[in-house]
């Protein structure tokens, strides 16, 4: 009788045990479900984030009309977030949207490349020409210098804070000498080349006197292509001095003073006041999620390399 007891007890144990193990296994799934769900979820809610175009603000949902604003951040080259193609794109679908009552180009970089600053500026211009009643205006937050001043040059006006700094109407192109380091580690440089100057600023060998001449005509050009398109984007209003296109950087205060911009103004005053359409829509292009996880891996080390040493910048 006792060894039956014993047997009945050891075997309520054991189904207890059993019982709580799988209670325990089934709330478990059930938890990895949940968390898994609010996953999916977040991944999801990001993906539409990426393909829809982000309100910043709405007041007055039931406005007609809406300012369309494209930001203009970081450095601004084909390979960045900040390239002509994407800028390009966000602005001829502003123009489409028959809602759109006017554009905010929202700049906040120190420049970057002459070509894709050119690409952008031409597409305002002729914007403005085919849409002249569209006011496309340049809202300036902490810096717009160089190529990023380049764009802005082309809008109807330009915004800025009083702190914000502005200009950099110049050109550079920079790089690096390591002969004399070379020569003191006993390294040989061996280069062969088909054509006189197919070596021309190699990091390796010592600068030629010709070669840097040629170089800095050339540099000097893209500088006086940058000075004309201030010129014909600003007109009048420019107040000339010897150093204004001498690559300075002025205050937002200062640059109102000098005609470099026009008044003070941040997105929200421009999109209420100026433009009379309070509701803002962001057009930029976004990435999907997969290209920000990802990033750009198709550029090559020698690319990335041969833009270091060679290509000019406005910065």
């Amino acid at each position: 009788m006792d060894q039956n007891q014993d047997s009945k007890w050891e075997y309520n144990v054991i189904e207890k045990i059993a019982l709580a193990s799988i209670k325990e296994q089934s709330r478990s799934r059930k938890w990895g479900i949940f968390f898994k769900s609010l996953f999916f979820i977040y991944v999801f809610s990001l993906l539409g984030m990426s393909v829809y175009p982000k309100i910043k603000s709405s007041f007055g949902g039931e406005d007609k009309y809406h300012t369309a604003v494209i930001d203009i951040s970081g450095a601004i080259a084909e390979d960045k977030e900040a390239n002509a193609a994407d800028i390009v794109e966000s602005l001829r679908d502003a123009v489409k949207d028959d809602q759109t009552k006017g554009i905010i180009l929202h700049a906040n970089s120190p420049g970057g490349s002459p070509v894709q600053s050119n690409y952008v500026y031409e597409e305002i211009r002729n914007i403005k020409k085919e849409h002249p009643n569209l006011p496309i205006y340049a809202v300036v937050s902490d810096i717009c210098a160089s190529g990023c001043y380049y764009i802005a040059s082309a809008t109807d006006k330009i915004f800025v804070n009083p702190s914000s700094l502005i200009g950099s109407i110049g050109v550079i192109m920079d790089g690096f000498g390591f002969v004399d380091v070379m020569q003191k580690l006993g390294v040989e440089r061996r280069l062969l080349t088909a054509g006189t100057h197919k070596a021309m600023l190699d990091p390796f060998s010592p600068p030629k006197a010709d070669e840097t001449q040629f170089m800095q005509s050339l540099i000097n050009q893209v500088h006086q292509q940058f000075i004309n398109a201030v010129k014909n984007g600003r007109g009048d209003r420019l107040k000339e001095t010897p150093e204004m296109f001498s690559g300075l950087v002025w205050t937002g205060e200062e640059s109102v003073k000098i005609g470099i911009s026009d008044t003070y103004g941040n997105d929200d005053f421009v999109a209420k006041t100026i433009i009379g359409a309070e509701k803002q829509i962001n057009f930029s292009q976004q990435k999907s999620f997969l290209d920000k996880m990802s990033g750009k891996l198709g550029a090559s080390f020698g690319q990335a390399l041969g833009s270091l040493l060679i290509s000019p910048s406005i910065r």
